[in-house]
């Protein structure tokens, strides 16, 4: 057999793999490794100098000798971080005492589960909710391309709710559940990032949060709550989570270390305390999540959970301060480039071009007069140096055509500024009118 005989076709492949999601997440790879000079407001990724002052050793010394002062002998501390650990995860403990101290999430450490990530999480709780054909995954419109690929994978439907200035639109939600009822289907689940979302920025309302969760109490179906970019508010400006307004159970919260510690742990969590009916009495939906874990990646690797501990506990066992230099960073951040913006194009922009000013979070949201499609950006890296990431990815409709998404994250603000430039230089030559 040659290198060019082909075993199989495509088609005999599983059909996310045609997905063309997948397809643009691989082109801006390309660009971005074709064009390494240009400045790049793609990429969601935390700051370098976030990255730079973790002691790895320091923090696994320190949890293991917080699990010494528990009760384990040193040789027992050390193979815990060693050995394969618990589906389940080594560090729900300290998960559960911050997220009850900092965000008054009322979740004991049973009712967590530690994932390889936030991706694992969702991927996991949409495997355990999703039993039935006729169920359906509500998701914002614009959404995490995390969720929408993970319900791929999974063969689950979809239908998209628009979000408005005050977070999801509750009557277009209440549309949906009615339409999927009448179709003799149900909407089982709903998947919201109610700070700061991805890609979109949007911040859900105190109103429309407490109003969130009294529909889905009515309607019957659970939140996935996505609390990624929570940690960017200012102190005096955090909302609580829904998980921390949930008096029914009606939430689970997925939470990541991947931006307030650093990605390369791969830790995350899920809370996940609702009650489930067994054979034997009843348990938390944590439990099957980690029955599930055990055949996707086994465990969360102890030795990442480790550092993770540690560095809670470096920062008193409190999210917050381990946070709080990062968070300052990024709303720096944001700031240049909302204000950068501004003084570039703000005082008299070409015909159709507007931003959006989050007040935390990683990225702006711009419209464009134009589609802001892949040849688009091929000309706006090639000519202009500047990359962004076209928004049409985080759609199910193609109500996202002419919008760009901008991400400030992973730039120093001297980058902000030229970035800036170029990328007025590109709309004025490019899409201006």
């Amino acid at each position: 057999m040659t290198e060019d005989t082909a075993l199989f076709d495509a088609a005999d492949l599983h059909g996310s793999l045609r997905d063309p999601l997948l397809g643009s997440l691989g082109f801006l790879n390309e660009v971005m490794g074709r064009y390494p000079e240009a400045i790049s407001f793609a990429p969601g990724a935390p700051h370098p100098d976030t990255l730079e002052s973790v002691d790895l050793t320091a923090c696994v010394d320190r949890f293991v000798d917080h699990e010494v002062a528990l009760g384990a002998t040193p040789g027992q501390a050390r193979r815990r971080v060693y050995e394969y650990g618990p589906s389940r995860g080594l560090i729900n403990g300290l998960v559960s005492e911050a997220l009850r101290r900092d965000h008054g999430i009322e979740a004991g450490p049973e009712s967590l589960v530690i994932t390889a990530g936030a991706q694992e999480g969702m991927l996991l709780v949409l495997r355990a909710l999703f039993a039935s054909p006729r169920d359906v995954l509500a998701v914002a419109n614009p959404c995490f391309v995390g969720i929408t690929g993970s319900a791929r994978l999974l063969d689950l439907d979809l239908v998209s709710i628009d979000e408005s200035p005050d977070g999801i639109d509750l009557d277009g939600l209440a549309a949906a559940c009615r339409a999927c009822r009448a179709a003799g289907r149900s909407v089982r689940a709903l998947y919201v990032a109610p700070d700061f979302s991805n890609p979109g920025g949007t911040t859900m309302s105190p109103a429309c949060r407490r109003q969130l969760l009294d529909l889905a109490g009515q309607e019957d179906f659970l939140v996935i709550e996505d609390n990624t970019y929570g940690f960017t508010a200012a102190t005096d400006q955090a909302l609580p989570p829904l998980k921390a307004l949930d008096t029914d159970r009606r939430v689970v919260h997925i939470g990541t270390f991947a931006k307030i510690a650093f990605p390369g742990a791969r830790v995350g969590y899920v809370v996940a305390d609702q009650p489930v009916a067994g054979e034997v009495g009843t348990h938390p939906l944590a439990d099957d999540l980690a029955t599930l874990k055990t055949v996707v990646t086994v465990n969360t690797s102890p030795l990442c959970q480790a550092v993770i501990g540690g560095l809670l506990l470096q920062h008193g066992g409190s999210l917050v301060a381990l946070g709080r230099r990062k968070s300052a960073l990024y709303r720096r951040n944001l700031t240049h480039l909302t204000d950068a913006l501004d003084h570039h194009l703000g005082e008299l922009p070409p015909a159709g071009i507007t931003w959006n000013r989050p007040r935390g979070g990683f990225f702006v949201r711009m419209r464009l007069p134009v589609p802001a499609d892949a040849a688009l950006l091929e000309v706006s890296a090639q000519k202009y140096g500047v990359l962004w990431t076209p928004m049409a990815q985080f759609y199910l409709d193609s109500s996202g055509e002419r919008q760009l998404r901008l991400s400030c994250s992973y730039l120093d603000p001297d980058q902000i500024d030229e970035g800036v430039r170029r990328l007025t230089a590109f709309v004025k030559g490019e899409v201006g009118s």
